[in-house]
């Protein structure tokens, strides 16, 4: 029960409805047990002794008690509907905000298709067992507890006598348990694997298709949904074994039961009714005996289940705000001091010792070969990483002073695969900033020589884009992304290679809208062409995680170092161009 344990904050404030479904569960049992007691008066006081007279009471009381059982028995199942759906909704929602907490570091090795079946099929596993398996369970205890009883009242020895193999029952459900648990726990594994699958398949589906792996995509597939079939499959044989030693079981305890009994009616010790009744009573013991093996099945899957969200729940924020962090506003002065940082212990460090300066209003301009720690450095600035050695620091306060929403809604980023949802380009452009008005948004799409293109869609600002704005070049997409970053209206800018995917006549365009956006704020330009960032205040230019050469374009041209190898490379690729369409 440990698991259980571990999430009880999320269904004991709920305990309230679970109780009054019991309590309901109580009248229930009751009325069950009650009906061979009423089939045993009925043949033994009234159709032997021939009191047909007593028939319409009887058939009376029986409808009487169906009603009052039709009544607790939707009692029950609603409420321990409204007690698993309620607890759930709230497990969801913390995991939901666990998952907005956690930082990059988490989501470099988490699979999204495997975090998606936590949250869908896991929770909803956890949340059936809330619901119904542990009220089934308690059902059984008290309608195996209440036959027992009324048994016991009618023969002891008869009761003992078919009690005989209930002992060897409850061995094998035991068995049974100790081995199907392990097996859930595969089969939730190897489900989140074939859901990680099919969602990277649809998703780089425009890739699959442009390299014609769709046979190396199927052929995938088929591997993931086999180890799928296999582990299910392993589960049924487990249940296919124990399920019918299990009724054999009962089987005997029944055929003991009619033997023994019989002899007892024929010695006149035991009447007719009594027998019948016991007949009725021995099932409501085996048939929730043999239904344990369900009952431990769903226990089973949602012990694992929860082991699985438990995982997400205990998962370790490597960020986190401090309980004196500051709420001020920030004028984007950064600097960076000293700093090195680790992805992946024991790794080499993506960025080794750089140090910086960027008072308000300066452009820096990060250039490196790929790999180089120029999108770590900016990475840092919005604590999306923590450094392994030195420190960051924003208008003179390390990072880790300010709360994170105003660290980071300082901030505005532009990145170089931007993330467009599955929502109106209006609403794509305002998502950072809800109060923006219509007209800011034209303005900042002005800005980012997106307006054009929107107002040629179908339904310009209004129109619906597809997943991940499908239906847009990506070019396209990145002006949008431009224009969400100048409705914030940040503090600090960062483009990381926002304009790779635009021609160089919209770049231009784009630049030159850009220079009013990025006066009076901190800028930060990682890009792979030197014409993104040649009209920047200082270039860092990084080799390994190191900075190498820094200064203007002209002072960098002027050493002869790595700057001005990457420029004649690019200058030299231009000439050959031209002479070729010449």
């Amino acid at each position: 029960m440990g698991t259980f344990q571990k999430l009880k904050e999320f269904y004991w404030p709920f305990r309230s409805y679970f109780f009054w479904s019991i309590f309901l569960l109580l009248f229930m049992t009751a009325i069950t047990v009650v009906y061979p007691v009423i089939l045993q008066i009925t043949i033994d006081e009234v159709v032997i002794q021939n009191r047909y007279n007593l028939i319409p009471y009887i058939a009376a009381i029986f409808l009487g008690l169906m009603v009052i059982k039709g009544l607790t028995t939707f009692g029950f199942q609603y409420l321990g509907d409204y007690f698993g759906m309620t607890s759930v909704y709230h497990l969801r929602k913390a995991l939901y905000n666990k998952l907005q907490r956690l930082s990059f570091k988490y989501y470099d090795n988490a699979k999204t298709g495997d975090i998606m079946s936590r949250l869908t099929s896991d929770v909803e596993g956890f949340r059936f067992f809330l619901s119904a398996g542990f009220a089934e369970l308690i059902r059984i205890v008290l309608l195996i507890t209440v036959s027992l009883t009324v048994m016991f009242y009618y023969s002891v020895s008869l009761a003992l006598v078919t009690m005989t193999a209930i002992p060897f029952l409850i061995v094998v459900v035991f068995q049974f348990d100790k081995r199907v648990h392990p097996s859930f726990r595969k089969i939730r594994k190897s489900m989140g694997i074939l859901n990680t699958r099919i969602q990277e398949n649809v998703s780089g589906i425009n890739t699959v298709k442009s390299l014609s792996r769709e046979d190396f995509e199927i052929d995938r597939f088929s591997t993931s949904n086999h180890d799928y079939k296999k582990r299910y499959l392993d589960t049924s044989m487990i249940w296919s074994k124990y399920f019918p030693l299990m009724e054999l079981i009962g089987n005997i305890c029944v055929v003991a039961l009619l033997s023994y009994g019989g002899y007892m009616v024929i010695q006149g010790s035991l009447q007719v009714g009594e027998l019948v009744a016991f007949f009725s009573l021995v099932w409501y013991i085996l048939g929730p005996l043999m239904n344990l093996g369900f009952i431990i099945n769903q226990f089973s899957q949602a012990k694992a289940s929860g082991e699985r969200l438990i995982e997400i729940l205990d998962a370790n924020e490597d960020i986190k705000e401090k309980e004196t962090a500051i709420e001020v506003p920030i004028n984007g002065h950064v600097t960076f001091n000293q700093v090195t940082l680790t992805y992946i212990k024991d790794d080499d460090s993506a960025l080794k010792n750089v140090s910086f300066d960027a008072p308000p209003g300066k452009t820096i301009g990060l250039i490196g070969s790929t790999g180089s720690g120029k999108t770590s450095i900016t990475q840092l600035i919005t604590r999306f990483y923590e450094p392994e050695k030195g420190e960051v620091l924003i208008d003179s306060r390390p990072v880790w002073n300010y709360k994170l929403k105003t660290l980071r809604k300082h901030i505005g980023f532009v990145l170089q695969e931007p993330f467009l949802f599955s929502t109106t380009i209006k609403e794509n452009i305002a998502y950072g900033n809800l109060d923006v008005t219509d007209e800011q948004i034209v303005s900042a799409a002005k800005r980012a020589e997106a307006h054009d293109f929107i107002m040629a869609m179908p339904k310009a600002y209004d129109t619906m884009l597809g997943e991940r704005g499908m239906g847009l070049s990506g070019g396209q997409k990145q002006r949008i992304a431009i224009a969400r970053a100048i409705c914030i209206n940040p503090s600090i800018l960062v483009l990381d290679d926002a304009t790779s995917a635009v021609d160089m006549e919209t770049e231009f365009k784009i630049q030159k809208a850009l220079k009013e956006v990025m006066r009076d704020r901190t800028s930060f330009i990682i890009a792979h062409r030197i014409s993104s960032l040649k009209h920047a205040d200082e270039i860092l230019v990084l080799e390994d995680g190191e900075v190498v050469e820094r200064g203007t374009h002209q002072t960098l041209l002027n050493n002869n170092g790595s700057y001005r190898r990457i420029y004649d490379i690019q200058y030299r690729d231009q000439e050959e161009m031209v002479q070729t369409s010449n």
